[in-house]
């Protein structure tokens, strides 16, 4: 392969085994870059793309180490591959890229909630607050997923909003469906699926369960990877509120399984307090379940009007919804109709087609 013809790189470099949201992003994104013709910089390579191959700890996997090797190479070790094959642009599908470089390169931004809810313990706030500026200012575009993340880079940087391209995340329709599953046997439950960081407003969402009317036989949920930070703390307050005995702590749930798990749910409960996107609301809409959700941040925009917004900071509102979900069952079917016909307007298609358009003006 002759270099010109190396011309656009995807950056994969961040890819592991247990999928987030943003991993979930680059593996459905690239799959719509054919067009481009694009060298995926890959650990593992990929059947069917032609690929480069780069070293396999530079993923989240590898913990802090990963981190920080990872950075490392974006700096030092992708502007010579950048030269190596004559490349003409970088696409990121995560806001990192070599600065101070002659690399031209399009990042996505999923969130900047390391800088709205900073924290001491998450090395995501450093890098936002010190590295992720000149990033930005050196690139020649901007993808992000939601208007609440344009806002928020304009809000935050001074990022002129032509250079900004907001872009709706999706997902795979067919993963995500209803499956007409037998009645599950045990008590229901409210479901929950992601990180458990303080944002995530975890907190509110036990306290809330807790104002359920006892007498419901009724459970909580929480499918995602347990943090040593900040699981005890909500463990403590499930049992002093009584109710640790119907508050299940899942662990990571592979991606196989979340299709099962929403189906049977009686309801998605996702009361974030801050959110670049909201895949699992979404993902659950897609599945026929009823989704309870905040009404602030890029929630109502991935949500529109097929599900009941709450006011995050509000436990009584939170609890509130929950109980009418759970007691009026042609609530449930409505939001289940709604739901469907609002998860049928996003696919991976629409986004790959728009992240095309951007690339090819850069190219």
């Amino acid at each position: 392969m002759a270099p010109g013809e190396w011309f656009v790189l995807v950056n994969l470099s961040f890819l592991f085994s247990k999928p987030t949201g943003i991993t979930t992003y680059a593996l459905n994104i690239y799959p719509h870059l054919v067009s481009l013709d694009p060298t995926l910089l890959v650990a593992d390579p990929i059947p069917g793309y032609r690929c480069y191959s780069i070293p396999g700890n530079l993923s989240p996997a590898d913990g802090t180490k990963g981190h920080i090797l990872r950075l490392l190479w974006t700096q030092f070790k992708l502007p010579q591959i950048y030269r190596e094959l004559g490349s003409q642009l970088i696409f990121s599908p995560v806001p990192e890229a070599p600065v101070y470089t002659s690399c031209r390169f399009v990042v996505m931004v999923h969130d900047l909630i390391p800088l709205r809810f900073p924290s001491a313990k998450s090395r995501l706030s450093y890098y936002h607050r010190y590295c992720l500026p000149r990033v930005l200012e050196d690139a020649q575009h901007i993808i992000c997923n939601s208007v609440a993340t344009a806002n928020d880079l304009t809000d935050f940087f001074g990022i002129a909003p032509q250079k900004i391209s907001p872009i709706p995340l999706a997902y795979d329709h067919n993963h995500f469906r209803v499956l007409n599953l037998p009645r599950r046997h045990g008590r229901p439950y409210f479901l929950y699926v992601g990180r458990q960081d303080p944002y995530k407003n975890i907190q509110r969402l036990i306290e809330a369960f807790a104002h359920l009317p006892p007498r419901e036989e009724v459970e909580l949920w929480l499918a995602g990877p347990t943090d040593e930070r900040y699981t005890p703390q909500w463990q403590d307050l499930a049992r002093e509120l009584g109710i640790r005995d119907r508050v299940k702590f899942m662990e990571y749930v592979p991606y196989e399984k979340l299709p099962i798990l929403f189906n049977q749910a009686i309801a998605l409960i996702f009361p974030s307090l801050c959110e670049g996107f909201g895949l699992p609301i979404l993902e659950a809409m897609a599945c026929g379940t009823p989704v309870i959700t905040s009404n602030i941040s890029a929630l109502p925009e991935v949500a529109g009007e097929a599900a009941l917004l709450v006011d995050p900071y509000n436990t009584q509102e939170i609890a509130g919804a929950m109980n009418a979900v759970l007691q009026d069952p042609n609530l449930r079917e409505t939001l289940h109709q709604l739901g469907l016909l609002r998860a049928s307007e996003f696919s991976w298609l629409k986004t790959g087609q728009q992240t095309v358009s951007v690339l090819e003006r850069f190219i």
